[in-house]
């Protein structure tokens, strides 16, 4: 199976940085963070079945961290790597350090659920077969799109990728996404790791950050003040200036941000 992979910046830079994009849109919403990191390598794939990588084969967190490790091994070779990744992209960012965390020294955790919501297989159906015709009215996608932070510039985007989505393959990535838990091998991974979580976001969210914090030392973990689910769209400078700390090691804001503790929620 081929993924799709845009490509940019420095391929001559010593760090390669891959940006892993949330369910229901795909690379384009990393458009500002790649103008931003143009000094590394960027790589941005398209998850399997959604924008390019439409026909690469069925979605799987498992799967779909295979393929993406696979590609690091050819294109990093030597650098240091660094994953970025939204919610659905999240999780598999978490996957990839549990499978192969010697190949990675830097990863963001950004809102990825890692806590199973009860009852989710028994009433998806029921929800997606209420909700899919509504995926290809205009009005419904773009009250969605902003419930996301998409920029009216994006959407046509949006509603195409949306429309062109298959029922099965939506039921598929949500049943994923919905039943995802941190695997055992997260807890060795020697990882330089950071997890994020927007304070407006659900509880469950929150609550998967902490986990995600506690299942390994190495994890920091902080809570983006005044701000939901989806910091890279809805404040792309704020986010830019938390990558540069991070990889900066410098303390991060009080003003903006509030440190997760290590603590059983």
């Amino acid at each position: 199976m081929t993924i799709y992979i845009q490509e940019s910046g420095n391929i001559n830079s010593k760090h390669v940085i891959m940006f892993l994009h949330g369910g229901g849109v795909s690379g384009w919403m990393w458009k500002n963070q790649i103008n931003d990191f143009q000094h590394f390598h960027c790589l941005v794939p398209d998850l399997p079945e959604q924008g390019g990588s439409r026909e690469c084969g069925l979605f799987s967190i498992n799967g779909s961290a295979h393929l993406l490790l696979e590609t690091l091994e050819k294109k990093a070779k030597g650098k240091k790597v660094i994953l970025i990744g939204f919610s659905l992209g999240a999780q598999i960012v978490v996957q990839m350090i549990s499978m192969k965390p010697e190949l990675i020294d830097y990863a963001m955790i950004n809102s990825a659920l890692v806590r199973p919501i009860l009852f989710s297989k028994m009433y998806l159906k029921f929800f997606l077969n209420l909700s899919y015709p509504l995926i290809k009215n205009k009005t419904f996608s773009s009250i969605q799109a902003k419930t996301l932070f998409i920029h009216h510039d994006d959407f046509p985007n949006y509603y195409k990728e949306s429309c062109e989505m298959k029922k099965e393959s939506l039921m598929r990535i949500l049943k994923e996404n919905m039943s995802y838990t941190i695997p055992n091998q997260f807890q060795y991974a020697n990882v330089n790791i950071l997890v994020t979580v927007g304070e407006k976001e659900n509880s469950i969210m929150k609550k998967s950050a902490y986990d995600l914090v506690l299942a390994n030392q190495l994890c920091q973990g902080i809570v983006i003040k005044n701000v939901g689910h989806g910091i890279s769209l809805a404040n792309p400078t704020l986010f830019r200036e938390i990558i540069e700390n991070w990889l900066g090691e410098t303390e991060f804001s009080s003003h903006f941000f509030k440190k997760i503790e290590r603590k059983i929620v």
